[in-house]
């Protein structure tokens, strides 16, 4: 388990990247007030995911626009799958990564 920062941090609709261990974890506050956790980086040309677009099922690369799906980690426009990682939120209103 890994406290990421307040939930506050970031705003519906958006998303925020965090380094966890090596890694690059884009965490997504989506528009009804879920939460999903996937890798940072786009495998195209590592386009920062967390500054994408959203809506309730994907992310939209900022770079060339490629998909992927918030829950699954697929890429309806053909690239390689991203990491889903668990996240949740605890008791004091903070972000939190299941390791």
């Amino acid at each position: 388990m890994t406290r990421l920062g307040p939930l506050d941090e970031i705003p519906l609709g958006e998303g925020r990247a965090y380094a966890v261990a090596g890694r690059q974890i884009a965490v997504f506050r989506l528009r009804d007030g879920s939460l999903r956790a996937l890798s940072a980086v786009c495998p195209h040309r590592g386009g920062p995911l967390a500054d994408g677009q959203i809506d309730l099922e994907v992310v939209v690369c900022p770079l060339h626009l490629n998909v992927f799906d918030l829950t699954t980690g697929c890429s309806p426009s053909g690239q390689p799958p991203l990491t889903v990682y668990a996240v949740r939120v605890d008791d004091e209103n903070q972000l939190v990564l299941e390791d």
